[in-house]
């Protein structure tokens, strides 16, 4: 039997999720019915997709690997329904995007690939900086739109945004850390472990907002610009890391693995999305890309 579209769309949910009841809750449906899908889906491609445990579901390597492909799946058959809509995709065009390294690989590369296959006519041209000065090429009329992190978005009586994915804090430990059987993990339990800092865009200083509220100074064993280096330090036990759920993947380059876990208490979000010049007058390329941003947020959810 091979699997639906439905199967696919409950897999995605309770690989977001985390857990089979959060699927559920955020599908409106029955919790029987998610996990039904799920056991026909592994059945029909032969493999386990999560890890059971009691807190919930872990997401093995093989389902991360079909994570991908589901998530392509879907955004395909959105892109076949598109087609049939009337919104034929434009003939020419330029468009300017602006992306934050944090986004760039986790957000915006399958929307772009999306993009290019919808409007294959228009001319895309990107750059990769940091959000203070992505926010002056807008203003400055430079870019059309930026994907980046909104949450910490300067000059908001200039620029509009749109958010498209909000994603929370949660701790990264190696394999057989003391703190991953834990029950509940605080900033406190953390205040003397080595951290593993990501210093782009907003992580450090918040990071850094989080420790110095119980009156810890972080006790920072490694900065890096790279999430993949961050992954590969905290796998081998060089420390752990705090970062958004958006960049969390379960697997260092080298195939160890890296435990992700919810941290007690008000931690911060990083909100992103697409960000352009309030009142400016888009071309047709620009509001092309905001709608089909604005229908992949849709099949996410």
């Amino acid at each position: 039997m091979a699997f639906t579209i439905r199967q696919l769309q409950f897999f995605i949910a309770v690989a977001e999720q985390g857990t089979v009841s959060g699927a559920a809750q955020n599908l409106s449906i029955s919790q029987s019915s998610v996990t039904e899908a799920i056991k026909e889906l592994e059945s029909d491609l032969g493999v386990e997709l999560f890890e059971r445990h009691p807190r919930g579901l872990n997401i093995t390597h093989k389902g991360h690997q079909f994570l991908r492909h589901a998530t392509k799946i879907l955004a395909d058959v959105s892109d076949a329904r598109r087609s049939f809509s009337g919104d034929q995709a434009v003939a020419g065009g330029r468009l300017q995007l602006g992306v934050t390294s944090l986004v760039a690989g986790y957000v915006l590369s399958d929307l772009l690939a999306r993009y290019r296959r919808a409007y294959p006519g228009v001319e895309v041209s990107a750059i990769e900086d940091n959000g203070d000065y992505l926010e002056h090429l807008l203003i400055g009329g430079k870019l059309d739109i930026a994907v980046m992190v909104t949450s910490n978005l300067r000059d908001r009586t200039a620029l509009q945004s749109e958010i498209l994915e909000v994603s929370a804090y949660r701790l990264w430990l190696p394999l057989g850390h003391s703190l991953v059987g834990a029950d509940i993990i605080s900033i406190g339990d953390i205040a003397g472990e080595p951290l593993i800092m990501l210093t782009v865009d907003e992580i450090e200083e918040n990071t850094g907002k989080l420790l110095a509220a119980i009156g810890a100074k972080p006790h920072v064993a490694f900065r890096t610009r790279s999430v993949e280096a961050v992954r590969s330090l905290v796998a081998t036990g060089a420390g752990v890391a705090l970062l958004p759920d958006l960049v969390y993947r379960p697997w260092s380059l080298e195939g160890d693995r890296i435990e992700s876990r919810d941290i007690s208490g008000s931690l911060p979000v990083v909100q992103v999305g697409m960000v352009w010049r309030r009142g400016s007058s888009l071309p047709q390329a620009a509001r092309d890309f905001i709608g089909l941003a604005q229908s992949q947020r849709t099949v996410r959810r």
